[in-house]
């Protein structure tokens, strides 16, 4: 009975998915939002021009190709809102952190793909198009965190969504996990005021980490790595994670674990067998599961109910 409710759940939310996508702005071509007035803060900037690194040899996911965007330069996010049947603007927004190891951005596979899920959902999401590589900078997620910082502080400033959204997350998956992690507790901000959206600078709300990695020690999956402090104040989190998968379940686990000990409600999905990047297409599996999973976490915490004022631009 249970299985036969999941998969009708699921087809309901795949149907309501392409109702959704008819009917709002198109996937292809999403409002785009600049990031940083002038150049971002200093990095170890690439000079070659960005390009997609998938060829016929990289690896599918879910029989599809994927984008794997290098030589990120120029911080952007893009728009995917979401509005009741009334027209009123989300008052949940999420900035989605696609993954690729601080080198690449798996771009539709952990991003837009994504993105359309959750407007279809209720739920308004931005995916940032942050820096990289940043894999040979030290730490290599400052720069990563950088760019999501300013972005929150967009969205909090009204500068992305029609509406200034009630409640602002951050997702990240892999290595975009891990900076999504590090914004998450983060106990300052990471970069000079550029303007006014800067001067309300906070922590996400809450938090839906995918896979995340290095969070943990390698020799030591009982130790956080870097600076990372969860406590009391930290926001609550969502995370989705495969036994097997090579960036050590441990990643999240220990993460959850820790918010669980400071009193921060927070919810863990462990699949067996998935692996490591698989996104959010559907292959079949379990784990086709947790983008609903995440949207009924939302609901669960009331998020979604509460009323907007404006209506998404026509």
């Amino acid at each position: 009975m249970k299985m036969t409710q999941d998969v009708t759940c699921r087809s309901c939310f795949v149907v309501l998915w392409m109702i959704a996508l008819s009917v709002s702005v198109s996937a292809d071509s999403p409002p785009v939002v600049k990031v940083w007035p002038d150049s971002p803060p200093a990095w170890d900037a690439p000079s070659e021009p960005e390009f997609d690194k998938t060829d016929e040899s990289s690896r599918n996911v879910a029989g599809a190709r994927l984008i794997r965007l290098s030589n990120v330069t120029e911080v952007q996010l893009h728009v995917f809102e979401s509005a009741d049947a009334s027209g009123h603007a989300s008052p949940v927004s999420v900035v989605i952190c696609p993954g690729g190891g601080f080198n690449i951005l798996a771009w539709d596979l952990e991003g837009t793909e994504v993105a359309q899920q959750l407007q279809a959902g209720g739920v308004s999401a931005a995916v940032l198009k942050y820096r990289v590589p940043t894999g040979k900078m030290k730490p290599a997620w400052k720069p990563v965190v950088q760019d999501i910082q300013r972005a929150i502080a967009l969205v909090r400033a009204g500068k992305v969504f029609s509406n200034t959204p009630k409640h602002v997350g951050v997702m990240g998956f892999s290595a975009g996990g891990n900076a999504a992690a590090h914004a998450s507790v983060a106990k300052e901000r990471y970069y000079d005021s550029v303007d006014a959206s800067d001067k309300q600078i906070s922590a996400p709300d809450f938090a839906c980490l995918g896979y995340p990695a290095w969070i943990v020690e390698k020799d030591d999956p009982t130790s956080f790595r870097d600076d990372l402090v969860v406590d009391q104040n930290s926001p609550p989190m969502f995370f989705v994670h495969a036994d097997n998968d090579p960036h050590t379940v441990m990643n999240s686990v220990k993460l959850f674990q820790a918010l669980h000990d400071a009193g921060v409600s927070s919810a863990l999905h462990v699949f067996d067998g998935s692996g490591h990047g698989f996104g959010a297409r559907e292959d079949g599996r379990a784990d086709d599961l947790w983008p609903e999973l995440f949207l009924r976490w939302i609901r669960d915490n009331g998020w979604l109910n509460e009323a907007v004022s404006k209506k998404v631009k026509e």
